[in-house]
């Protein structure tokens, strides 16, 4: 016989797989635990944001680990840089996600453009932004056992669809805080998936954080929070980070009623930063995985736009 743990994964492993498939894209879209690190996956506004300097972040999510086939593997990476078409204030992006769960494995590509405000007095920026791409979404379910055919919410055939995907949000942002508010999936793209319309549904999402310095000012105390919502359910994530230096940070993020989370990073001398996230998950879903991982990388550079200096050839070394 099988062991327990086994036989509980291989059933929940069945039932998420038949869910995911058909009613995935009614649901909410893969949750980050470091996503304020890379903000461009859910808000068009932020790109551009950081004056002067190209920004490159990437983040990886192993889901569930030792659950098994079929729990989700989540990328998304973002890279996106200030621009002055005209003298006009601006900032363009790129941003890719890919999501494995059960029989799907997604692709989305979104272009963003944001129109940057400056706020003198206050010192700070505010970004209006729109994001325009596409997502790819294929299916390829491999059942093991016999499926019994003429049920449309059971996927048997291998599938794929492009869709377009639209999104828009906004990023204020100070040396000392920061407020973003984004709508992904605003043309709620309609996919035909097991012979049942499926849709993306309009995501919402609230962020807002703010750095406290110690009396000591090597050290800073980053609170934060962002709240994520299709307007049938949400998510309330509570974070908190310490930084030491402004290159080594370590925090506890907790997300209301699912999971708990430390966080751990640091940035070498050359700018790259790299960050882990370990969740453990609160819900009954604990008993099937042994927690998820998250692995965080980044780096921001500047352009050199200085021009080199002028060499005159001297007759003396001809």
């Amino acid at each position: 016989m099988l062991p327990m743990r086994v036989f509980g994964n291989l059933v929940f492993v069945s039932t998420v797989s038949v869910l995911l498939s058909s009613f995935a894209y009614g649901q909410q879209d893969p949750q980050f635990n470091q996503i304020l690190f890379n903000p461009l996956s859910i808000n068009p506004g932020y790109a551009g944001s950081v004056s002067n300097m190209i920004n490159v972040g990437a983040i990886n999510r192993v889901q569930w680990a030792g659950f098994g086939e079929g729990a989700p593997l989540t990328t998304t990476l973002g890279i996106n840089a200030p621009i002055s078409p005209f003298g006009f204030n601006s900032g363009v992006g790129l941003s890719i996600l890919n999501d494995r769960y059960g029989f799907n494995n997604d692709l989305g590509i979104n272009i963003a453009y944001a129109a940057r405000f400056k706020f003198k007095l206050i010192n700070g920026d505010l970004g209006f932004g729109i994001g325009a791409g596409f997502v790819n979404n294929k299916l390829d379910p491999k059942w093991n056992y016999p499926i019994a055919g003429g049920d449309d919410a059971i996927p048997e055939k291998k599938e794929s669809a492009i869709n377009f995907d639209l999104s828009a949000g906004l990023y204020y942002n100070t040396e000392y805080m920061f407020f973003g508010f984004s709508a992904l999936h605003l043309n709620e793209t309609k996919i035909n998936k097991a012979a049942l319309a499926a849709h993306y549904t309009r995501q919402y999402y609230l962020t807002g954080g703010y750095i406290v310095d110690f009396p000591n000012p090597s050290w800073q105390f980053e609170p934060s929070v962002i709240v994520h919502s299709d307007l049938k359910t949400s998510k309330l994530s509570l974070n908190s980070i310490v930084r030491y230096n402004k290159k080594i940070w370590g925090g506890v993020s907790y997300r209301v009623g699912e999971a708990i989370t430390g966080l751990v990073g640091f940035e070498l001398f050359n700018g790259i930063k790299f960050g882990y996230a370990y969740e453990f998950s609160t819900s009954k879903i604990s008993k099937y995985n042994d927690g998820s991982h998250e692995f965080y990388m980044g780096y921001n550079f500047q352009l050199n736009k200085e021009k080199p200096p002028q060499q005159y050839k001297s007759l003396r070394f001809l």
